[in-house]
Formats: structure tokens, C-alpha cells, sequence
């Protein structure tokens, strides 16, 4: 209803990203409740969100894959560089980057796997 509406969906962090896209049917949501085991790496086809408000994570870390393969590896690897250079704050309580969906990915039909 929310893309019908022309609206986007942000998620908060990277858990409730893994809770939406897990939640995720075609073209919807599923309401309920359950669990999640979603480990999101490049290739994976974002049906939910299409922004994502979380922080700077650790070098080598699964987190750094799900931002990357959500926003794209270039975009992501730029915002580290700035990051670095302007001196922010990385990890949990450091600060933090707003982040769009790599449109262009989808754009091309990357079918990653769906959503388990």
C-alpha cells in the first residue's frame, strides 16, 4: 500500500530491515508474528525497503555486506572513504548514514534469492 501510495518505506537499522524483508510476500506484507534467520549478501532482491537509517559498521562484517548489497558496493565504498577522511565515528554508537536502495540493480532485475 505504501509504494501503491507512492510512498517509501525506511527502515531503522538493519534488524528491522531483516524484519520487513523477511515479512515481505509479493507485493506485500504478511501481519504477524514469527522469527527471521535473513542474511541479507550482494544479490539479494529487496522487495520492502527502499531507505535505510543505520550506522557505520565494521571493516569485514556482515553488516557492511547487507549495506552493501542494499545500497551498492561504489556508494557504500565512497561513504566509507568520506567517513574516514572527515573522521566520523564508526560502530554502534557512532554516527550515522541515510541510505537508498541501489536502484539501479533493480532496475536491471537482479534476482537475487527470495526472501526466506
Amino acid at each position: 500500500a505504501t509504494h501503491a501510495a507512492g510512498r517509501s518505506v525506511i527502515a531503522v537499522g538493519t534488524t528491522s530491515l531483516r524484519a520487513l524483508e523477511s515479512a515481505a510476500t509479493p507485493g506485500d506484507l504478511q501481519e504477524g508474528t514469527a522469527e527471521t534467520e535473513l542474511f541479507v549478501t550482494p544479490g539479494f532482491r529487496f522487495r520492502i525497503v527502499d531507505r535505510l537509517l543505520t550506522n557505520f559498521h565494521l571493516p569485514r562484517s556482515t553488516l557492511l555486506m547487507l549495506v552493501s548489497a542494499f545500497a551498492g558496493y561504489a556508494p557504500i565504498r565512497a561513504a566509507y572513504a568520506h567517513a574516514i577522511r572527515e573522521r566520523y565515528r564508526f560502530f554502534s554508537y557512532g554516527d550515522a548514514m541515510l541510505l537508498e536502495q541501489d536502484t539501479a540493480a533493480r532496475a536491471r532485475g537482479v534476482a537475487g534469492r527470495p526472501n526466506a
